[in-house]
């Protein structure tokens, strides 16, 4: 009996040891994995690359150590790695079929990585979902919508959904319609339209402004008023032009048939 207990506290003491040592090993592992990655995010020849490179970059090498980390502990605790390998290599079908999505959306995130349909900062559309990339993992892409809501995009359905980048070129063209009532002059809609196009700060002059009749409906014309400007001050010049227009068609008693339609229903009541 005391040849039995001493064998087993012997073998409690080895597994102690063994499971000790494997925690520790563990918790260093995590904390070097972590310094790696701020180093990682501080070293000149990573900042020199492009952001949506580095993002997938420490993603993937968090992912490789974490692995080589766990199999570092697995061997700590003396399990062979034959018995893991054959394990894993007789699940190998049920695991490929249960992580199909995620290979698909790794292999995504490669594609995304070579291609570059868009790179981190740039406004997208796609899969349904609005926004500028804030970051580029391996599996999932992050957008933030104008409203600062984060939405999560799995890479698999970016690289097999249409990508509208509103940030890849150098300008934009802003498209504003006008429903004018179909006693104006057209002539004089066109002119007032198209000065006030060509005054408003920050239009490109080349390509030029555009300001045309583009469609009769029923009583009213449709001018339609085009503006080439900077990517980056879209959003700006839209709320601008559009004011400057509407200002300027006031201004020569341009009427809005909408606007005709509710002066009458007062006059009447």
């Amino acid at each position: 009996m005391k040849e039995f207990l001493s064998k087993l506290l012997d073998y409690g003491i080895s597994i102690g040891g063994k499971l000790l040592l494997a925690i520790v090993v563990l918790i260093v592992g995590c904390l070097i994995i972590k310094g790696v990655k701020k180093a990682m995010t501080k070293a000149d020849r990573i900042t020199k690359l492009d952001k949506t490179v580095q993002s997938f970059m420490k993603n993937l090498v968090s992912i490789l150590l974490y692995v080589i980390l766990i199999i570092i502990v697995i061997g700590i605790l003396g399990i062979p790695m034959t018995s893991v390998i054959t394990v894993l290599a007789s699940c190998g079908l049920a695991i490929g079929l249960s992580l199909q999505g995620a290979l698909g959306n790794f292999a995504g995130g490669l594609m995304i990585l070579i291609f570059k349909p868009f790179r981190v900062g740039d406004y997208i559309e796609a899969s349904g979902a609005e926004g500028t990339v804030r970051d580029i993992s391996v599996f999932y892409t992050t957008l933030i919508t104008v409203d600062n809501k984060r939405i999560t995009v799995p890479n698999g359905d970016l690289m097999n959904a249409n990508v509208t980048n509103f940030s890849a070129e150098e300008n934009r063209r802003i498209d504003l319609p006008f429903k004018l009532t179909n006693d104006c002059d057209p002539a004089l809609a066109h002119r007032v339209l198209l000065e006030a196009a060509e005054k408003t700060e920050r239009v490109l002059q080349e390509p030029a402004p555009f300001a045309r009749m583009t469609a009769v409906d029923d009583d009213t014309y449709i001018f339609t008023v085009r503006a080439w400007v900077k990517n980056e001050d879209y959003w700006d010049v839209y709320y601008v032009l559009l004011e400057n227009c509407s200002n300027a068609l006031a201004a020569n008693g341009i009427d809005d048939p909408e606007e005709r339609i509710a002066v009458r229903i007062v006059k009447d009541e």
